[in-house]
């Protein structure tokens, strides 16, 4: 009992093992056909991936374009000016907090910046990891419960004297 079924080029499949519809009269030999709309055609990759490769390096030209522009207009501007540049801080016309600048001169007077800078970087892996590790257990099904009722329990073993204290006297 084998059955065929074929394809044709026009989205039709054709079983011949399928009964035939009830509103044709045809024999139970005649094969069944279901067609299936069409769908618009498709882009090929190498174009959608050609056309957008184009549209971003014309984005990245624009872009340098107006950079240069900006940079020729900024040279013949100070040419003509004859006056200093201002810094940033006094073309916005606000001054830094007094935490950067306590910050900057506590770095000025550090003598060792590779040795400060190393024990930064390594703090901040040492965060990092100790992060990883504690939610990887926090993950664990049974362990966070433990972990729970472990903590709630010595948050009473070391508050049970305070209590006992305020119950033995009665001016507290």
């Amino acid at each position: 009992m084998a059955s065929s079924l074929s394809v044709s080029s026009s989205s039709t499949i054709i079983d011949s093992r399928a009964p035939p519809f009830p509103h044709r009269q045809a024999s139970a030999s005649s094969p069944s056909c279901i067609s299936l709309p069409t769908l618009p055609p498709q882009l090929l990759q190498s174009q959608t991936r050609a056309a957008k490769a184009t549209a971003y390096c014309r984005k990245i030209v624009r872009n340098v374009l107006t950079r240069a522009a900006d940079v020729e207009v900024a040279a013949t501007t100070t040419q003509v000016e004859a006056s200093p540049p201002a810094t940033n801080t006094e073309a916005e016309g606000t001054e830094l907090p007094d935490i950067v600048k306590t910050v900057q001169e506590a770095w000025e007077k550090v003598e060792d910046k590779y040795a400060i800078s190393s024990l930064a970087v390594s703090g901040f892996v040492a965060l990092w990891g100790t992060a990883g590790v504690v939610s990887a257990i926090d993950r664990l099904p049974l362990v966070p419960g433990v972990l729970e009722v472990v903590g709630i329990g010595y948050t009473g073993f070391e508050s049970l004297p305070d209590l006992m204290v305020c119950l033995q006297e009665p001016g507290i």
